[in-house]
Order: C-alpha cells, then structure tokens, then sequence
C-alpha cells in the first residue's frame, strides 16, 4: 500500500441512525462539506444502526491495511462511544483503528447553536434580557457523564451568548424534559424561551423538542461549517496518537 494511505488514515464518521429520512441527507452533505476542507481525504460514513451503511460494513470495506480513525457525530460520551465504537473496531483483527472523541462538548459546537438561534429569531438584546432564557434540548443517556457534558455545553452556550440562563434538557432519558425546562425558566420570569436543538441531525427527538419551544425553535447543527471543522478537529487529534498496526487507540474519553 502507498505510504500516503498509511500517514493519512481514512476518517470514518460513525452516525447515529436515524428513520427520518432527513438524517441520512443531513449527515451525507456535512461529509461533503467535510470533503471540501480536506481535499483529498478517504471520507466514509458508517452507522450505529437503523441506516446503510452500518459501521461494520464501511470498516470491512476498507481496502487491506488502511488504517482509519472512527469520529463519533455524537455530542456526549456514553454507550455508543464507550462500547459500539470499540466493538466494531475489534471485529477487524489486526486493524489499525482510532477512536476520537465525541464531538462534543466543545466551543464550535456553542458557535453552531448560536448561529442556529440566530437563524430563528434570536435577537442580540435577549442576551442580556432578564425576560429571556434557552433550553438546550439533547437526546439524553443514563451515562452519567453524557449529562455532565450537555451541561458543560449548556455553560458554554450561556457563556456565548451574554449570560443568559441556558438550562440542559433531555428528549429521552433523564430529568427534566423539554417541556419541563421551559417551565422551569418561565417560573424564573423568564418568558422569551428559545429551544436551541443539541442534535446533530434533523429527528423524531428534534422534532419533539421544538414542538415545546414557546417562542425561537432552532434546527439542529445539520451541515454547519463549525462542525465540519470540529470532525475534522476530532479526527486531528486521533490521528495525532502513535499508530500502532493491530492495535486499536483511544483518546481518553474526557471533556474538551
């Protein structure tokens, strides 16, 4: 195999899944926004489940020998990063396989939810407002740590936007619910409440999710070029790890 394969392993961006049919073409054009900032990158999509191609299938696909970092398009760590991921990659003996971390939580990301409020009527002044709050609508996980690390990005999103109160919610899961955070804020005197879509792809849990927004519902990251940059943020900081073939690498799953 040519030594540029083996110094530019191939990114594989691990989905989710999803049946809306939304999700698939949201994730496809991000890949090819991806495409566009590194010309030239072996750029794949593999998912979870629900969807082709499944991970297994675009690994197995592979040509002999190319080595491949796995990022995640999941905002938090939890069961998917924490044991699908590792799973899929040791199915293939004697892979070089890398998995990065999650995308989230990280500055882009709070640069992609704000641009996103924007987009759906957030005004500069609500910033600062004390009549105007946001949930940051999830997906949820009984993974402690996916928790911890929407709220971290709850803080960073409150912090990018001037201060107001961002209040982390879940569509599946955990405590409180979208619906539940609104009211919350509400009993704050907060009545502007703007649902700013913590998913990375249109779905059932977005679609829900905005449905309880009383005032602004924004779309979810989608093909926001600040995520482009972070997938390939996350795949730099993979590939960055000593390469070590038939060995599987792990950056340590911890917050950014």
């Amino acid at each position: 195999m040519a030594s540029t394969a083996a110094a530019r392993p191939a990114l594989v961006a691990v989905a989710h899944g999803s049946r809306d049919p939304r999700a698939v073409r949201t994730v496809t054009a991000l890949l090819d926004r991806v495409r566009d900032m590194r010309p030239g990158l072996d750029v794949r999509l593999g998912h979870i489940e629900l969807n082709e191609p499944l991970l297994g299938d675009t690994l197995a696909a592979l040509p002999d020998g190319t080595p491949a970092v796995l990022v995640p398009l999941l905002l938090s760590r939890g069961h998917h990063v924490k044991h699908d991921l590792p799973r899929a990659a040791a199915a293939l003996p004697g892979a070089d396989i890398r998995i990065a971390r999650p995308l989230g939580p990280h500055p882009l990301l709070a640069e992609a939810l704000a641009d996103r409020l924007t987009e759906a009527g957030w005004r500069p002044e609500d910033g600062t407002s004390g009549s105007a709050g946001v949930v940051l609508a999830s997906a949820g996980s009984r993974d402690p740590r996916s928790a911890q690390d929407t709220r971290h990005m709850a803080g960073m999103l409150a912090e990018r936007l001037g201060g107001v109160p961002v209040v982390a919610a879940y569509a599946s899961a955990l405590a409180p619910t979208v619906p539940a955070a609104v009211q919350a804020l509400e009993a704050r005197g907060r009545h502007r409440i703007a649902v700013a879509s913590y998913f990375a792809a249109p779905g059932l849990f977005s679609t829900r999710s905005a449905a309880a927004a009383p005032c602004v519902a924004a779309e979810p990251l989608g093909t926001h070029p600040a995520v482009a940059r972070l997938l390939l943020h996350r795949y730099d900081e993979a590939r960055s790890l000593p390469s070590t073939v038939g060995a599987v690498r792990r950056l340590e799953l911890s917050a950014a």
